[in-house]
This record gives structure tokens, C-alpha cells and sequence, in this order.
């Protein structure tokens, strides 16, 4: 789903960070103290990672496999696995990074090495995460998604390239060519020709559209690039795949995904929905980076959004999930989920991503290849394959790695935005276990995050520098009000309350904003809810009469989240539509 990460990993996956309050988060990141961050074992480890306890080492399966019937733990791997101080490191970079509590699996060789969890749940409270709470997983849903498609491609009911519209005969793009040649694959690898984040403003901030309303205001979304030409990340094509899982195996997708994969793969924990009741359950509360500092924020609740990133896990069942990724389909008990084939087929490359050398700190981490498969990315580091994803919702975000060369999966699952947290982790292990001298990726990150901090300040400075706010618009504010149309978010009303002008996005009932003059004809809406951290430009465009005829928008601070794709919208006087 949407989602926020560090600067060198913006390529859609994951969201950057918050405008406006960017020097206050970093003074919170670095003032922030979670206190003693106690690891919290899980019931299938029984121990802290690495200590010494009297316990059999099961014999070794095959690499990827989980041993029959259980998932195992053994102190000798933990020890080979993990990096020397891994709780240490692990409290470090929650405290570097301002991060109450993360989930943390690790699965080396059919084996669950570590399913366990570090700090609190809620800022403030002292309720512990363990292996067994739930965080929202974001757009790691989306392998679920994949994997669902590959289920019902492996019972002859679809093809990989068969026409969407032969499963959504109501299926419309804005162009009839790519409308007829979309296909299942098409839908999963964000080669569509939609723009980055193309459609998320009719699923983010919570709207009133259906699910099946959302994507039949796809046929009025205007590509960005040729059909196929190139790779932009989306969501809004996720819910279309859900809609297929749907119409095809005769289930809602909330329930394919619970009975067909959360069950047989024995993810007892996990839920399908956003919307799922978890009042007075082992829930990890998320939490943001605003002007005071790291503070709880409220959970999204849209099911709207379930096939792209609405499902709820935890470190225990992320580590069956892994297992059966890297076991080729093979569940714990020894029968299948799907075939070796499939596993092949969902982590092939089909849509290149271009990248860049990353800045001087992570140098370690440049590539020679990166690309997008079925619900999952794929890269190199340090020669070896890597499958993964990241996923970000308002006060969570993750991230999920596998080396199928190496049998290791590592996942981490955590209650705030950094994507530093759960890197630095992250690449600790996957260096640890490819036999390379340690880097302070902790300090590395920060050091990056400081550098990108500063620059959305100079931006931001930039701006205001530029600012005529002496230039005055050239209506009075009363002819600025009124309803505005967008062919595919619909209507936006801009309405006179107390000599000032307030914004409303009809369809999103948590999108209003107060206006403030900018300059000449531009204003900034700023929106009253300030967990959404996207103040946007408004500019209106007048006739040689004085007439508006238009308005665009465009995103008050770079760092604003793409899904916010106020860029794409074109607003025009509903009166001009008549």
C-alpha cells in the first residue's frame, strides 16, 4: 500500500517521509528513548536468541524446507545465523530511529532461527510485542495476492495471460487497446502505463467509492506511459487481481486468502481485512512522526484497499510464510501449497526497475540488476539473488527478505515509519550470513536520513524564498468557492467558512483543509487532520474574462507520500461541465 522508506529506496515500494515536519521528526529520531527494548521470545524458540539452553537440533532438511509436521529451533543456528549482540543491535536501531516495537522472524534451512519480539506495543504502555502480535503488513500483502492468482492458475480456472476482461467483463482502462490486452500477469507488475501511485487518492485516505466503484474510474485515469513501455508502482491495480480472485473462484478475496493460504499455511494469527476485530487483542498500536514528536496514531480500517496491503501478521506466522516461499511451495506437514514451478514463476523478473548508485554510506548495497516480479521484487546484493518487499500503512511499515541461494528469510514488522529500523536490521543479517565484515548500517542510515532531511528543508526554504505573497489573487475569495469536478476522483468542493476558503474532497471524508493564500493565484490547502502530512498547492488558471477555468495541485513538500496524486488531478467548475 502506501508506504514511506529511506531515500535511496524510493522507487515506489515504500513511501519517503512526511513534508512539513521534517526537521521535527529528525529531532524527535534523535531525542527519542524507548527505554530498556526487552526481547520478547516467542513460544517457538522459548529462549532469547542465542543463549545456551539443553535442546536436540532436529535433523536438517532440505534447504528451503520445513522439517515435517513443526517448526524448529536450534541455539548452534541462531548463533551461526544471527550477528553477534543481535538484541543489542536490534534495541540500537529502534532507539536511533524512534521505533516503540518491532517483530522480528528469521528462517534459515527449513528452520525458524528467531520469531520474537522487541519493545512495546504502545508508546507509553507496557504491554510487550512477542512473536504473536499483530502489525499491519502493507504492501507484503501483495505476495498473498500473487499467490492466490497462482493457485487458481495451477487448477486450469485461469491463465497468467488471459484478458482481465474475460474474468471483469466491466473492466475499463483509458485506452480500448490496453483495455482489450491487459492481462492477469499485467495487472501484478506495474507495467500498466499508469503513473506512480496513479488512482490511490480514490482508495487513500479512506473514501465512500466501493471497491468495484474505484475501478471502474480506472477508464478515466490518463496514462503516463506507453502501455508495457515502463515500470510505476500502483496499488489501485491490486484490487483489480483481488476482484479476479473473486469473480473466478466464487469467494470474496478476504475469504480465498483466509481459507486457501492464512490456514493451510498455519498463519493461525494473521487476518485478511484491515477491518479485522482485534479489540483487546496482542495488537502493536501504529505510531508517527508529527509536529510533537513519535506519537500513536489511528489504524486504517479500509477494506477497500485488503488486496493490496490489508493484511494484519505477525512474526511467528511470517516466518511459516518464508518457509513456504523458500521450500518451493512446501507446507510443514509435507504436502504442497503450490509447485515448485509456481515459486519459479512468482519470482521471476518481468518488469525492470531502473536504479542508481546508491549514496556513499550504502555503497554495499549497489546492484547489477532490479526488477519486479509477481508480488514481489527481486535484486542482487553482493551477488546473490534477493525476493522481497516493503510495505507501509499510517504508523506501520516492513519489510520482508528472502536469498533462496542461501535458504534465509528475514522479516521485519514494525509500529513506526523507518524504513532506516528495519534496514539496518535487516542488512546486518543478510551480512552476517554472506560472510562480509560487519557495517554500522545503523549509523550509515542516519547518516543518510540527516543528509535527505536536510535537503527537504532546503526545498522548502526555496520555496518561500520564491513567494510573492504581496501578489494578491485577483478574484475576490467568494468566486473562488464553490464545486469542482474531476473526471476520475469526482467531485471537490472549495466553500467560503469565516472569510476564509476550506477544501473538501467529497468522496473522503477525512480530506479537508483550511486554504491560505500563497501568492497571485496559488493557494496552499492544508489539511486539518495532520497525520495525513500532505498540504498540497492549489492553483487556479482565469480566462481573459476573469473566469476560473481550471485548477491543478501539486504536493506542497517533495517528500509528500505518492499516493497522494494530487498532480494527476485536472478540476473543473461543475458549471463548465453543464
Amino acid at each position: 500500500m502506501r508506504q514511506r522508506t529511506p531515500i535511496f529506496e524510493k522507487t515506489g515500494m515504500f513511501f519517503g517521509k512526511p513534508p512539513a515536519v521534517a526537521i521535527v521528526v529528525l529531532a524527535a529520531v534523535l531525542a527519542f528513548a524507548v527505554g530498556p527494548v526487552p526481547p520478547t521470545a516467542s513460544a517457538l524458540t522459548g529462549t532469547d536468541a542465542g543463549s545456551d539452553i539443553p535442546q536436540t537440533t532436529p535433523k536438517a532438511a532440505p534447504r528451503g524446507q520445513a522439517a515435517a509436521g513443526s517448526l524448529s529451533f536450534a541455539s548452534a543456528t541462531a548463533a551461526a545465523v544471527l550477528p553477534p549482540g543481535f538484541d543489542a543491535l536490534v534495541a540500537r536501531s529502534m532507539k536511533t530511529f524512534a521505533v516503540p516495537g518491532m517483530g522480528i522472524a528469521v528462517v534459515k534451512d527449513g528452520r525458524v532461527v528467531l520469531a520474537k519480539g522487541y519493545g512495546v506495543r504502545k508508546l507509553g504502555q507496557p504491554a510487550p510485542v512477542d512473536a504473536q502480535t499483530l502489525f499491519g503488513i502493507a504492501s507484503n500483502t501483495k505476495a498473498f495476492t500473487a499467490t492466490a492468482l497462482a493457485l487458481l492458475v495451477e487448477e486450469g480456472k485461469l491463465e497468467w495471460d488471459a484478458p482481465v476482461v474475460r474474468c471483469l467483463p466491466w473492466f475499463q482502462m483509458w485506452d480500448p487497446y490496453v483495455t482489450r490486452e491487459m492481462t492477469v500477469r499485467d495487472l501484478l507488475v506495474h507495467r500498466s502505463g499508469l503513473g506512480l501511485g496513479a488512482g490511490d487518492l480514490l482508495i487513500f485516505p479512506e473514501t465512500t467509492y466501493s471497491r468495484r466503484e474505484i475501478l471502474e474510474r480506472l477508464r478515466f485515469v490518463k496514462p503516463a506511459t506507453s502501455f508495457r513501455g515502463a515500470y510505476a508502482y500502483d496499488n489501485i491495480l491490486y484490487l483489480a487481481a483481488g476482484e479476479v480472485i473473486a469473480a473466478v473462484s466464487g469467494r470474496t478475496w478476504e475469504d480465498f486468502i483466509g481459507e486457501r493460504i492464512l490456514k493451510k499455511v498455519g498463519m493461525a494469527g494473521s487476518r485478511p481485512r484491515h477491518s479485522a476485530d482485534v479489540a483487546g487483542m496482542n495488537v502493536a498500536i501504529p505510531h508517527a512522526p508529527l509536529e510533537g514528536g513519535v506519537v500513536a496514531v489511528p489504524p486504517d480500517e479500509n477494506d477497500n484497499m485488503n488486496p493490496a496491503g490489508g493484511i494484519l501478521s505477525n512474526a511467528e506466522d511470517m516466518a511459516k510464510w518464508m518457509l513456504v516461499h523458500l521450500g518451493e511451495g512446501r507446507l510443514a506437514d509435507g504436502t504442497r501449497l503450490f509447485a515448485e514451478k509456481t515459486e519459479r514463476e512468482l519470482t521471476s523478473l518481468v518488469t525492470p526497475i531502473p536504479f542508481a548508485d546508491p549514496p556513499a554510506e550504502l555503497a554495499a548495497q549497489r546492484m547489477n540488476f532490479r526488477g519486479y516480479a509477481l508480488g514481489f521484487s527481486v535484486n542482487d546484493y553482493r551477488g546473490r539473488k534477493v525476493v522481497s518487499h516493503t510495505g507501509g500503512l499510517s504508523g506501520y511499515v516492513s519489510r520482508l527478505v528472502m536469498v533462496p541461494e542461501l535458504g534465509l528469510g528475514i522479516a521485519v514488522l514494525t509500529n513506526q515509519e523507518s524504513g532506516e529500523a528495519y534496514n539496518s536490521v535487516i542488512y546486518a543479517v543478510l551480512d552476517h550470513n554472506m560472510g562480509v565484515l560487519p557495517t554500522d548500517w545503523a549509523q550509515a542510515y542516519l547518516k543518510v536520513k540527516e543528509r535527505g532531511v536536510a535537503g527537504t528543508a532546503e526545498a522548502l526554504k526555496k520555496a518561500a524564498a520564491k513567494r510573492d505573497a504581496a501578489a494578491r489573487p485577483s478574484l475576490p475569495l467568494t468566486d473562488y468557492a464553490g464545486t469542482y469536478e474531476d473526471a476520475w476522483y469526482g467531485p471537490i468542493s472549495i466553500a467560503l467558512e469565516g472569510g476564509k476558503l476550506v477544501m473538501s474532497f467529497a468522496k473522503t471524508p477525512g480530506m479537508v483543509g483550511d486554504m491560505e493564500h500563497w501568492s497571485r493565484e496559488t493557494f496552499v490547502v492544508r489539511w486539518r487532520d495532520r497525520e495525513l502530512r500532505a498540504d498540497s498547492y492549489v492553483t487556479f488558471t482565469l480566462d481573459p474574462d476573469g473566469a476560473i477555468v481550471e485548477a491543478r495541485m501539486k504536493a506542497f513538500s517533495p517528500d509528500t507520500d505518492f499516493s497522494y496524486d494530487f498532480q494527476d488531478l485536472l478540476l473543473k467548475p461543475a458549471q463548465s461541465l453543464r
